[in-house]
């Protein structure tokens, strides 16, 4: 008889760890993978469905807590110990690693989502040993509850944690809320091995162009190699690599300057040894570690042996306390090319004065020599960053209010409008980066608005497509775009190429004349003809909520706007060019970022068809004039065969005749050929469900139009 312990009792049909067989995705890699739409549910959220985290932030004692914070700074625990007695140069880290992953090209990644808890991000190179920080931060986590989201609370942290060694803040906006999965929707770049150099680097093409929307130069990186491209110790290339990232992630050069700066005033680089002494990161090390990564087998494993990144010493004679002393060091001082114990590229001062030296991690009475890595003689070798650096040396002051404003955008850049910022320290000052918009009317007669719209000369398509224009350039990733401020009036919106400029310049002449003499706001006006263009093919009255302000060109950053123009919109049968992901790749990608379910997506672009919306006027093929679901039931129908002409131009002719009865878009054509989408297209289609389909799709378009309207969520 077999031995019963070769027989495995489970029958393995949850298919729970990854090598229980092959999935659908490795049998047929090129299959629209819908699973990112399903993030925009609530079905992994163990959360009441009347939880609101907003409202929980506002019972928080948040003063006591930042008390609490306060004094875990110089709480050192045995089983990590806090470099000179203080975590604060730990949590700052952790706190930039939180919120440094923003990218301005898709607005994906950032601290508003506490995604740091979960893979890849708590298992990047560049997070060594941050899974500590998370764990000394538990017990205070566990004590305020769902007060404060771990998203809040990483990003707190590093606030007291500079406050908490004499640094200036500019303030903090709480009110960001937990993910409880990886998110599938961010690309975080196409290798398949952590830190790989070279020509196998897939990010790069040409003379190192980046690949977008990518915001680092390897994967598992925050911004760069700090020991410069590609561990090439070259301080100008590394100075362009550093330009380019932090662009990417909405910072200027002076921006730049003082977070780097800042941030290597505070604390030490980790590399007393080779990093071959380093076991597994958090997701891949055994079950007995309980979530610890990176155990470290190199004299005791902590304190002075500690390994993280390889580079070894602290940046400033002072590593935890806020002065000048970086620039001090930094422009003080020649520097010389050497090596770390662990064999990573480092720069020592040459003949650095005792007075200059730093305190050992763990005995302040033994002086060890300061470091700079080559993203830091970057700051002298460029010349404008020379220059930004030499102004701050000469003007702590300025350095000061420079880095604290630099550091506030950094931790809420991705959180969208102030409106959302919660807490006692929100600062009172508007900054332009933050989109703002003016308040607006909210007391007036909306049917009276309506009459009028429905007396003007727009037609049904036009009202609707601007609606549609204006309100689809919001991104759940990072809160921006949307109807509200109705900068589609503005540059650089008025002249995308999807918008239809010459049309969209004749709508909004008509509606800005109703909006002016009615005492509304223009974005109002453009949600409410949208609606009653609907209302108009329906006989059903569309949810209204006024209060929308207009913005105006000086509140506008026109250079950070233009990452919002669509390349491709498969709502509207927009395609800009040809580009290496399909186009119903990049419609799956929009209809994420609006906050789309796969239900609300098929209803919407149904919708949005059978109406007439299509640039290109393929996919359409109902003449009625009324929303219906018959875009579905010509889609499914079996008297026509399908052939490709050109790149996203299908021709369908009748299977009899051969008659040229339509053409498609690669978008039309995916809701009959993906199996899940055709799933959802045949529920809509059928003769019973005519009505749900209406009801469904003007319950979708409110959503979208309203998808900024964070007042209505208060």
């Amino acid at each position: 008889m077999k031995d019963m312990m070769d027989v495995c009792p489970v029958m393995h049909g949850a298919h729970s760890s990854h090598n229980s067989g092959a999935k659908n995705q490795d049998w047929w890699p090129n299959q629209l993978n819908l699973s990112i739409l399903r993030q925009n549910d609530k079905k992994s959220n163990p959360m009441d469905d009347n939880f609101n985290y907003q409202d929980e932030f506002q019972k928080l004692d948040y003063f006591a807590l930042k008390k609490d914070l306060t004094d875990l700074m110089t709480d050192s625990k045995e089983w990590w110990p806090a470099d000179y007695g203080h975590y604060g140069p730990f949590f700052v880290r952790m706190t930039w690693h939180a919120a440094g992953t923003y990218r301005t090209g898709d607005g994906r990644g950032g601290g508003g989502t506490g995604a740091q808890r979960f893979a890849p991000l708590n298992s990047w190179p560049d997070n060594g040993n941050l899974d500590k920080a998370r764990r000394l931060l538990w017990p205070i986590k566990q004590k305020y509850g769902n007060k404060i989201s771990w998203a809040d609370l990483l990003i707190l942290t590093g606030n007291v944690a500079i406050e908490s060694m004499g640094g200036k803040t500019f303030g903090f906006g709480g009110g960001r809320a937990d993910i409880w999965h990886p998110e599938e929707d961010i690309y975080w770049g196409a290798e398949n091995e952590w830190l790989i150099v070279g020509k196998d680097n897939k990010r790069y093409s040409g003379e190192r162009n980046l690949e977008n929307p990518l915001a680092a130069v390897q994967m598992g990186l925050i911004y760069v190699n700090p020991q410069g491209p590609d561990g090439n110790p070259d301080p100008l290339a590394s100075a362009s690599d550093i330009r380019e990232t932090f662009a990417r992630m909405a910072m200027n050069d002076e921006e730049t300057v003082a977070l780097v700066a800042g941030g290597h005033t505070f604390g030490k680089a980790h590399g007393a040894g080779s990093e071959d002494n380093v076991a597994a990161e958090p997701e891949g090390a055994p079950i007995e570690n309980m979530g610890l990564g990176w155990n470290n087998k190199f004299g005791k494993g902590l304190g002075r042996d500690t390994i993280t990144s390889g580079i070894e010493g602290p940046w400033t004679t002072n590593p935890i306390k806020w002065d000048n002393g970086y620039f001090d060091l930094l422009l003080g001082y020649e520097w010389e090319l050497t090596k770390s114990p662990a064999g990573a590229h480092i720069w020592h001062a040459v003949n650095q004065k005792k007075e200059d030296l730093a305190p050992d991690v763990e005995d302040s009475n033994t002086k060890v020599p300061t470091m700079m890595t080559t993203a830091d003689i970057a700051l002298i070798t460029d010349s404008n960053y020379k220059r930004i650096s030499q102004e701050f040396h000469k003007n702590p002051e300025k350095f000061a209010d420079s880095f604290a404003r630099a550091w506030f955008k950094l931790l809420h850049r991705d959180m969208g409008p102030k409106v959302r910022y919660l807490g006692p320290e929100v600062p009172k000052e508007s900054l332009i980066w933050q989109d703002p918009i003016q308040q607006g009317n909210s007391n007036y007669n909306v049917e009276k608005i309506k009459d009028i719209i429905k007396k003007s000369d727009l037609s049904i398509k036009e009202m609707i497509e601007t609606a549609w224009a204006s309100a689809s350039t919001f991104r759940i990733s990072d809160m921006r775009g949307g109807a509200n401020g109705a900068r589609i009036k503005l540059e650089p919106q008025i002249n995308w190429e999807a918008n239809k400029p010459t049309q969209l310049q004749r709508v909004l002449t008509v509606l800005e004349n109703i909006s002016s003499n009615e005492d509304i706001s223009l974005a109002d006006t453009i949600v409410l003809a949208g609606n009653v263009g609907i209302e108009k093919i329906t006989n059903i009255e569309v949810p209204f909520s006024p209060g929308r302000g207009d913005a105006t060109q000086e509140d506008t950053d026109v250079e950070s706007f233009e990452v919002l123009e669509p390349k491709a919109d498969g709502f509207r049968n927009f395609q800009k060019g040809e580009f290496s992901v399909s186009p119903e790749e990049m419609m799956l990608d929009k209809a994420h970022l609006l906050g789309l379910t796969a239900p609300e997506m098929v209803v919407l672009y149904g919708g949005l068809r059978s109406i007439g919306i299509s640039t290109d006027n393929k996919g359409i093929w109902t003449e009625d004039d009324k929303l219906s679901n018959k875009w579905f039931k010509v889609l499914l129908g079996m008297d026509v065969l399908w052939s490709e002409k050109s790149f996203n131009c299908y021709e369908g002719t009748d299977r009899k005749t051969g008659k040229v009865l339509r053409t498609a878009s690669r978008c039309d054509l995916v809701f009959g050929s993906n199996s899940e989408l055709r799933s959802l297209s045949e529920l809509y289609s059928q003769e019973d469900n005519n009505e749900k389909f209406v009801k469904d799709f003007i319950k979708t378009w409110v959503k979208v139009m309203n998808s900024d309207r964070f007042d209505l969520l208060s």
